[in-house]
């Protein structure tokens, strides 16, 4: 695999870069990830390198950095805008007001407008519901972004980390009330999150959608830090002790299989980053795998990874390490479905 061999978006038939350029770490305002965020000037140039390099794609989201990552994404694509299959998000808090979020057609029409905005662009490529709105019926959520294709400020429309229910649901109303239905699906996917290999993979699959994987390195768990025996706690302990602490019994299994996985790579002689992106590479539902570099070194890294294929005695080596549809702690699987996380929903 090469970021020349471009595959095809689900059903649409519209090719992209295995490779897909995640702009969650640009942008220095509220709402960004952990640790220091990437500059603007950065950012751009990191954004520039990966489409000189041949990514085609790039993902970002009104929320991230509450609008920055947007804004960065842009400026860095003029001039270049028809070259890119552009997605971006809508669903998260984009202000104190609580009625600026969530699937309802109220807020989709208004969030639309601002990504666009943003963007500088008179349309998107691919627009996704961020998460799950339990609050706002299906169909009122696909029927507003139908209506948005049929203006023409959006081409496709797609999901981010909705439950196999919620994907069948969505085709089939789509289906029965004559709209077009959802083309794409986000998920996180990695050598440690499996678990969507189960159903919704599969269901992807079925329904022809295009599948957009993120977290090739598990949110760091396979970046080479989670190793036993290292002298040093994992870099990210301090700063999300919910996400990374590794004292309960879930966690210790994950960490004992990072370590594993590192091992494996180390045996390998193969850096444990190539072996991961290479990992979701393979998965024949995944259309492309989003990388989220912070910097041009790390960008270089992931770039490197594209290139890797991994054999069927490698590919054996991580299912005896992680069974297939394995996830080790609820959270990975990107949301807690309500039933899970609230504990009156399941007592009387």
């Amino acid at each position: 695999m090469s970021l020349s061999e471009l595959r095809v978006f689900g059903r649409s038939g519209t090719p992209i870069s295995p490779l897909t350029l995640g702009t969650m770490n640009f942008g220095e305002g509220p709402g960004g990830p952990p640790g220091a965020p990437t500059g603007a000037d950065e950012a751009i140039r990191i954004i520039h390198a990966a489409l000189d390099a041949g990514i085609t794609a790039v993902d970002t989201a009104d929320v991230y950095s509450q609008g920055e990552s947007e804004q960065v994404v842009g400026r860095a694509l003029r001039g270049r805008r028809d070259d890119v299959f552009l997605a971006t998000k809508f669903h998260g808090q984009m202000s104190p007001n609580p009625a600026h979020s969530g699937n309802s057609r109220r807020w989709i029409t208004q969030a639309v407008e601002g990504s666009l905005r943003r963007l500088q662009t008179d349309r998107i490529d691919l627009y996704q519901a961020h998460r799950p709105d339990y609050n706002t019926d299906v169909l009122e959520t696909i029927t507003t972004l139908n209506d948005l294709i049929r203006q023409g400020k959006i081409l496709y429309y797609g999901t981010s980390v909705f439950t196999p229910a919620q994907l069948v649901e969505a085709q089939w109303l789509a289906t029965t009330n004559h709209l077009i239905p959802p083309l794409g699906n986000q998920v996180p996917y990695s050598m440690l999150v499996r678990g969507n290999e189960r159903d919704v993979l599969p269901i992807a699959q079925q329904y022809g959608l295009g599948v957009l994987a993120y977290g090739p390195l598990a949110g760091g768990w396979l970046s080479g830090s989670f190793v036993l025996d290292s002298g040093k706690p994992p870099t990210r302990v301090h700063t999300l002790p919910g996400r990374y602490d590794i004292s309960g019994p879930s966690s210790e299994r994950k960490l004992l299989a990072a370590d594993s996985l590192a091992r494996l790579a180390d045996k390998l002689e193969t850096p444990l980053v190539d072996l991961a992106v290479g990992f979701a590479l393979t998965h024949p539902a995944i259309s492309s795998v989003i990388i989220g570099p912070r910097s041009e070194e790390h960008l270089q890294a992931y770039l490197r990874a594209a290139d890797v294929q991994l054999g069927e005695t490698v590919l054996d080596a991580i299912d005896d390490l992680v069974p297939p549809g394995t996830n080790f702690v609820e959270r990975d699987a990107g949301a807690i479905v309500p039933s899970i996380e609230f504990a009156e929903l399941r007592r009387r």
